[in-house]
């Protein structure tokens, strides 16, 4: 008896989780000193971008991991006397925001996060940045942005509308079909070791 073909499934969430999968393992796969490298160039990259040239607060985030390293990016933006917001995970999954005093002002977190310990803002305080620098698996060529899947930043992308918003990427994460489910909110650009990509139709 012939064994059935697995069809593809239709369902967006399943799909997502999927493709989850697959780049999380090639994340994993990526040389420490590859790591390095890109976190250096999409640093370079993001501190010319004239959005973040022009603004005086960014919301960025601490990354972790193989995620594309944020550190010579917030050093930067703090270093020109941008004001930096990073997040604080809350119970529910949303985020509050507080200021990126330096490396002496994070703490270790629930799920291996590197939060702010300073004064919290709130979740409106996003509504205090001119861009948002946020972390993802991939982009579309649209702008949709496969996240981890908690909704956190679609939530702050949403009271955000309006603004530029760059997710950080490997290069081959650009481009790629993101399934999409009624809560996602895309971003307008992405910044990668290759340079700032423009998304959208």
């Amino acid at each position: 008896m012939p064994i059935p073909r697995e069809t593809p499934s239709t369902d967006p969430g399943e799909r997502k989780r999927a493709l989850r999968r697959r780049l999380l393992e090639g994340r994993r796969t990526r040389p420490a000193a590859e790591l390095e490298a890109a976190a250096a160039a999409i640093a370079g990259h993001a501190l010319a971008w004239d959005p973040v040239r022009r603004a005086r607060t960014v919301a960025a985030y601490v990354s972790v991991g193989p995620e594309p390293g944020t550190g010579p990016l917030v050093d930067g933006l703090r270093a020109a006397g941008i004001r930096v917001l990073v997040p604080v995970v809350l119970p529910d999954l949303d985020l509050d925001w507080a200021v990126h005093d330096g490396p002496g002002s994070l703490a270790t977190a629930r799920l291996g996060l590197q939060e702010p310990v300073g004064e919290r803002l709130g979740r409106e305080a996003v509504l205090e940045a001119d861009v948002l620098l946020v972390p993802g698996l991939a982009v579309s060529p649209v702008g949709d942005r496969l996240g981890r899947g908690g909704g956190c930043y679609d939530r702050a992308l949403a009271r955000a509308a309006g603004r530029p918003t760059a997710v950080l990427l490997h290069d081959a994460e650009v481009g790629i079909d993101v399934p999409t489910e009624p809560h996602d909110r895309p971003v307008t650009h992405a910044i990668t070791p290759a340079g700032v990509h423009a998304l959208g139709s």
